[in-house]
């Protein structure tokens, strides 16, 4: 029987998938072995071109002043999305959709990676050559890096990983979704602490066996 596929679908750019990277971190390394662990982009914002105004900019740091409250991630709001900023996730994803195709093991370390830059670090992740050089960080040759960015075959799949989480239903992140011949089970649907994650998970991996056996 084939192993049970757990399926993350998270934006580099969204403020509680930053959040829940600890717990994720935590469940790759602790389950890999028994999973496979699949990383799906959702598209919190791709293809914005527009500014973001002054009060989409409270707003939004509102929720990350509520994330840091609550999963104690760090986070610099000072400065953070200045005046022109164009809250476009679409590059950020196709980045990590790229490590997943030309270095699959670096794949969840990317992503965390890109958060960190956004969230703590004041980098425009929306540009190429920020997350050109944040690749390199990783390893990655920046011109395999480049050009499987720039491609068409990557932009084809970048949007198929959107239209995916359309499909599955999913309208917010991050979400867990455990795969299977057996079903398929949400395990999570927004922000879940590692306690209540591992015990779900948990729980599916139980009635998997008894149905299984």
């Amino acid at each position: 029987m084939n192993k049970p596929t757990l399926v993350y679908i998270a934006d580099p750019m969204c403020s509680w998938c930053w959040g829940f990277s600890p717990v994720m971190e935590t469940i790759h390394a602790a389950f890999s072995a028994d999973l496979n662990v699949q990383v799906l982009m959702g598209g919190l914002r791709p293809g914005t071109r527009e500014p973001m105004t002054a009060d989409l900019r409270a707003d939004i740091l509102h929720h990350w002043r509520e994330v840091h409250r609550r999963t104690g991630q760090p986070f610099q709001f000072e400065g953070a999305m200045p005046p022109g900023f164009v809250y476009n996730t679409e590059p950020a994803c196709r980045a990590v959709v790229v490590v997943s195709e030309i270095a699959p093991a670096r794949t969840f370390s990317y992503l965390k990676r890109v958060q960190a830059a956004f969230y703590s670090a004041l980098q425009d992740v929306t540009q190429f050559d920020v997350l050109l050089e944040l690749a390199g960080e990783e390893g990655i040759s920046p011109k395999v890096f480049s050009s499987t960015f720039h491609s068409d075959t990557l932009k084809q799949k970048t949007q198929a990983q959107f239209i995916k989480t359309q499909d599955l239903g999913v309208g917010g992140f991050p979400t867990v979704i455990m795969q299977h011949e057996v079903g398929s089970t949400v395990l999570s649907r927004g922000y879940r602490s590692l306690e209540t994650l591992r015990a779900a998970l948990e729980d599916w991996w139980s009635k998997y066996l008894v149905v299984s056996d």
